[in-house]
């Protein structure tokens, strides 16, 4: 989506930024567009927050005032810029804005790290998590809402659901033939471990979270030590069980593009977040158990192709979906990568 010039140079106007030179257009996400909005003074990452309530920035202005108070403790963040008024969030026409810093740098994954960089990343996590404790403290805390594990019952009906658009397609394509074989695979594994379901008692401590830790929301120096230079996209941070975001990270860090995980570097980057945060091996074991589950029952890539039209994720289903499957047969070694 691209900005009309009088939006541009309005915001711009706000910013006392200069002029506009170029303003490109960069991946959109679910939850905002981006831009390299370079200017007479420099270049910047003008963000627009989709679901940015103009009536209510409250949650933007939050998400703002914890980077901007996790950078003075250290840690590698790109707050936004005040404008004029000394506001970091600009509504204009409705709609919400934030000027970034430009920050240049590169997305790894965990096969590009090796395993002293994996003990870093996970001491990273741990630092984040600790740092939002200390600077949110003083801030009331949502509600967190009641998380109950999903039910195999309502699974069936999901999976019933995609079966029915797969076959229903005129012309089957080789991802219509993978959906349906993992669907059906899935809803036998679901029978089998449905005794397995976590009960309430073993959700991990909550605490604040970034809420979307994963390659693409850090970044890396571009050249020379593979230091990381900023954790971006906020837009999720909220109250959560911490040991599960850093499951889910590690998860999405470290699958294979075969559907496994490297787990020497999921060991190593799980026990710098243990040693970082002082999490115990049986919350992170119940954050694994949960998150599994979470998993087995998750269909989201699928319902994004079949039911949006949205072929974005299109292209890391296999890994995903064969990760499940090697995640059910390898629970023991995966437990004890994130444990021992």
């Amino acid at each position: 989506m691209r900005l009309t010039d009088r939006t541009l140079s309005a915001l711009v106007r706000r910013y006392d930024a200069g002029h506009a030179i170029g303003c490109q257009p960069l991946a959109e996400g679910l939850l905002n567009h981006g831009y390299r909005l370079a200017t007479t003074r420099g270049v910047f990452f003008l963000k627009h927050h989709l679901d940015g309530d103009p009536d209510d920035i409250a949650p933007l202005l939050r998400q703002h005032r914890a980077t901007a108070a996790l950078a003075e403790l250290g840690l590698p963040v790109a707050p936004p810029l005040a404008d004029r008024d000394g506001r970091t969030v600009v509504v204009h026409r409705d709609r919400c804005y934030a000027l970034h810093p430009w920050i240049d740098g590169r997305h790894r994954d965990g096969g590009q790290l090796s395993r002293a960089q994996s003990r870093r990343l996970g001491a990273l996590l741990g630092r984040v998590h600790r740092a939002l404790e200390l600077v949110i403290r003083r801030a009331p805390r949502p509600r967190a809402a009641c998380r109950r594990a999903a039910a195999p019952a309502e699974t069936d009906t999901v999976i019933d659901e995609l079966l029915g658009r797969v076959r229903a397609r005129p012309r089957r394509t080789g991802f219509d033939e993978l959906a349906e074989h993992r669907l059906l695979e899935r809803r036998a594994l679901l029978h089998a471990h449905t005794h397995l379901r976590p009960g309430p008692a073993e959700v991990p401590a909550e605490g604040w979270v970034h809420g979307d830790f994963h390659p693409l929301n850090l970044l890396y120096r571009a050249e020379g030590p593979v230091e990381p230079v900023a954790i971006i996209d906020w837009d999720r941070l909220d109250v959560q069980p911490r040991a599960e975001e850093a499951v889910r990270a590690a998860a999405i860090f470290f699958l294979r593009p075969d559907g496994s995980l490297a787990l020497p570097k999921v060991r190593a980057y799980a026990r710098a977040y243990r040693a970082t945060t002082g999490a115990s091996p049986a919350e992170l074991a119940a954050a694994v158990h949960r998150v599994w589950w979470e998993r087995l029952n998750d269909f989201w890539m699928l319902r994004w192709h079949y039911e949006r039209g949205d072929r974005r994720a299109d292209p890391q289903f296999a890994a995903a979906a064969a990760l499940v499957v090697w995640w059910t047969t390898q629970a023991v070694a995966v437990r004890d990568a994130f444990c021992d």
